[in-house]
């Protein structure tokens, strides 16, 4: 599975362009899981390359912040299996949804 699409990285605002918006405005453009365990992250901005922001939940933490791709890409979980992309992903939803645990 290609964790970054040409579509997806079309539709990710670049790094900073959502600063200073409310949370129900930011769209939640990707989703990444763990099929293994609870951390999912929820990607809002992206440089094009590597880094992106956005907001991260799971066991021990629910936190805004940046994620490189490439260690995401290279994380291997129980029985070998790796962080999948959410291809179901409703981009519609905003950070506010998902920051009160309801996608």
């Amino acid at each position: 599975m290609k964790m970054m699409t040409k579509e997806i990285k079309n539709k990710l605002p670049k790094l900073y362009e959502n600063d200073g918006k409310k949370p129900e405005d930011v769209r939640i453009i990707v989703k990444y899981f763990n099929p293994c365990g609870s951390e999912t992250w929820y990607i809002t901005e992206y440089d094009g390359e590597d880094t992106m922001y956005g907001y991260v939940t799971g066991s021990y933490v629910d936190e805004l912040g940046y994620v490189s791709l490439k260690e995401l890409t290279n994380i291997r979980v129980a029985m070998g299996l790796r962080i999948e992309r959410d291809l179901w992903w409703d981009d519609t939803k905003t950070l506010a949804d998902v920051m009160k645990r309801g996608a």
